[in-house]
């Protein structure tokens, strides 16, 4: 059975008090749109919500969306924001999908396996890339790209290009992109003024490193008539 997300219809006016009042009353505001329909101000569940986001498809979960009477659309997670302080979900993007039609999404590269670099030389395996874009039919979206990395050795190279490829997945990320990589352990001391103490370049990086500003947005750009209903939810300023 598929999952199936109840999407309320909001009434009344769409700005920052009344989104602050659908989540004062335990649900999320939220916006649905795409498929040639019009953009739909809709309030969901926060935990059904996040646990789909958290589920072994994640984002690329494709699912029901009921609203009010209509039939049930097929749907999928584009776009959410969280509170930066709780981390809770302040609002959620759903967009109607076609089944027929290609979809462009992120999918999680999944390493399998301790490389020979790492077991018999000493090194570490540095995954540089935790997802890849492609391009695919809703139905043939993995759940995540699973490779062997058994056989790399001191200073091999994993790219896209090694990754599992099939007719029913167009990969849109540079085939020559590298995933991971398999490198040594060298600390290097930086070079230091006479009567200073020497520092390592992590120590370096440390103290000139600007604290990180919280994530609020995350996946996707949502379309012009989401993107109106967002701003009266969120408050946003141009």
């Amino acid at each position: 059975m598929p999952e199936v997300v109840v999407a309320k219809p909001r009434e009344g006016k769409f700005n920052k008090n009344a989104a602050r009042r659908v989540r004062a009353a335990g649900k999320i505001p939220a916006v649905l749109y795409g498929a040639g329909h019009t953009a739909v101000a809709v309030e969901v569940d926060p935990k059904h919500i996040s646990r789909i986001l958290f589920s072994e498809t994640g984002q690329n979960t494709i699912f029901d969306v009921e609203v009010g009477n209509e039939p049930a659309a097929k749907a999928m997670i584009v776009d959410w924001q969280r509170e930066p302080i709780n981390d809770r979900l302040i609002h959620i993007d759903l967009k109607r999908i076609a089944l027929d039609k290609l979809l462009q999404v992120s999918v999680r590269v999944k390493l399998l396996g301790v490389p020979i670099g790492v077991k018999n030389s000493g090194g570490i395996l540095d995954q540089v890339m935790r997802e890849v874009e492609l391009e695919c039919l809703p139905a043939d979206i993995p759940n995540h790209i699973d490779v062997d990395v058994t056989g790399l050795d001191m200073h091999d190279v994993l790219r896209v290009s090694d990754l599992p490829h099939s007719d029913k997945i167009k990969f849109l990320t540079a085939e020559d992109a590298t995933i991971a990589h398999v490198v040594s352990i060298k600390e290097e001391v930086v070079a230091a003024p006479e009567g200073e103490a020497a520092v390592t370049p992590e120590a370096a990086a440390a103290a000139g490193a600007a604290p990180a500003e919280p994530e609020v947005a995350k996946k996707g750009k949502a379309e012009p008539e989401a993107a109106t209903a967002k701003k009266a939810d969120t408050g946003a300023k141009k």
